[in-house]
């Protein structure tokens, strides 16, 4: 297993994003993964390993800045809705990681797919709204919302995944996802977890001490090798 952190420029900002790759040069799946609000975390991080040892190459994109993670919790979301405000910016940041990505000798760039956490599955989303060839983009506790609608034709295939209590993401939010998606006649699905709140991938959210903030082992678990079933339906 290979580890690499990659320096790049995007948005105004220096980033820096972790790349993961097995053994060999021969070209295989690419996955880029995009983190939660915060920051690039050990989330993203370890999804991202994980990932490259099933056989694919990933890249966990940055989209704070330098690789690290922003706890003030006014700055965090003064820049989350500035993006969300924005889907042709959130969609150049998400190029940009994707284009580090698909660089790499070992990337297959007719086999891949984005995975995003919270925002960055908002962003994994938006990459597909916006025509990025992608088999495949999954959202985990993603927010479902956009300002720049899904259209007819769109070929990526989107798997949500969501937590039925979770308060950042409403029934109503919800079911304008399932319209939006249904008009543009995507291939679609949104997985709901029973009694399942934000976050629930991350092990460490408990630091942010949040209500509706609640790591869910077994809503993790569930959500993984749904992820699993699709990537392996799309990029086999």
């Amino acid at each position: 297993m290979k580890t690499e952190v990659i320096q790049y420029h995007v948005d105004g900002l220096a980033m820096a994003g972790t790349l993961w790759t097995g053994g060999g040069t021969h070209r295989r799946p690419a996955i880029l993964v995009c983190h939660e609000g915060p920051g690039q975390d050990d989330t993203a991080r370890n999804y991202a390993k994980r990932l490259a040892e099933l056989g694919y190459i990933a890249f966990a994109l940055d989209y704070v800045g330098g690789g690290r993670q922003e706890l003030d919790r006014e700055k965090m979301m003064a820049r989350i809705m500035a993006l969300s405000a924005a889907p042709d910016r959130t969609v150049a940041i998400g190029r940009a990681g994707l284009d580090i990505l698909l660089s790499q000798p070992q990337a297959d760039p007719g086999r891949t797919a984005a995975i995003g956490f919270c925002f960055g599955g908002t962003m994994a989303f938006e990459l597909a709204r916006a025509g990025v060839p992608l088999k495949a983009a999954v959202g985990f506790h993603a927010g479902l919302g956009t300002r720049a609608p899904a259209r007819i034709g769109m070929t990526t295939r989107i798997l949500a995944l969501i937590g039925a209590d979770d308060p950042m993401i409403p029934p109503a939010q919800r079911d304008a996802f399932i319209a939006e998606m249904t008009a543009a006649k995507a291939d679609w699905q949104l997985l709901l977890y029973g009694g399942v709140q934000h976050s629930f991938t991350n092990p460490a959210a408990a630091r942010f001490n949040m209500p509706g903030i609640v790591y869910d082992p077994v809503a993790e678990q569930r959500s993984w090798a749904a992820m699993r079933q699709l990537l392996d339906e799309v990029l086999s």
